[in-house]
């Protein structure tokens, strides 16, 4: 079974999101479902079959999260130092635009490259790993070739 890279701070949020689901939305939903029964004929109940179809969804969503958690391997990004790897915050030059960009590589299962947390196994992540600070890095995107700087590697 391959094991997940993921950070600390991933692998809290996704036991938060497991404990959540467990302890508030499964009880909420079979309660949500007992009253839907409690309406009559279940063949044109909207609610009923509403609520069956949201159980579906969270028990998913906990054997899923169960699956990930299972298989994490948790690497604190601290304790790394030295050219760029997983865990990394990586402080980017564009060398066309001139505009700075900082992420974060992180496991596919945190990923939110809004929030800064680039997926390690996405094109920029992959052209990133091994490259240190001044390092040129050529990375074919869906929008093109695009050119960075490593201006900063940090690991806290």
């Amino acid at each position: 079974m391959e094991k997940i890279p993921m950070t600390p701070k991933g692998h809290s949020a996704l036991e938060s999101e497991l404990k959540q689901l467990k302890s508030v939305e499964r009880p909420a939903i079979i309660r949500a479902i007992a009253e839907a029964r409690e309406h009559g004929d279940l063949s044109e109940n909207a609610e009923y079959h509403s609520a069956r179809e949201k159980q579906s969804f969270i028990e998913g969503r906990i054997k899923e999260l169960e699956g990930v958690l299972a298989r994490a391997d948790v690497i604190d990004p601290a304790k790394l130092s030295g050219p760029i790897k997983f865990g990394a915050r990586v402080t980017l030059v564009d060398e066309d635009t001139d505009e700075e960009k900082t992420w974060q590589i992180v496991g596919e299962h945190e990923a939110n490259i809004e929030n800064g947390l680039l997926n390690i196994k996405s094109p920029i992540a992959r052209a990133l790993i091994g490259k240190e600070e001044g390092d040129s890095v050529e990375v074919r995107t869906p929008g093109g070739e695009r050119s960075y700087e490593v201006l900063k590697i940090d690991y806290s």
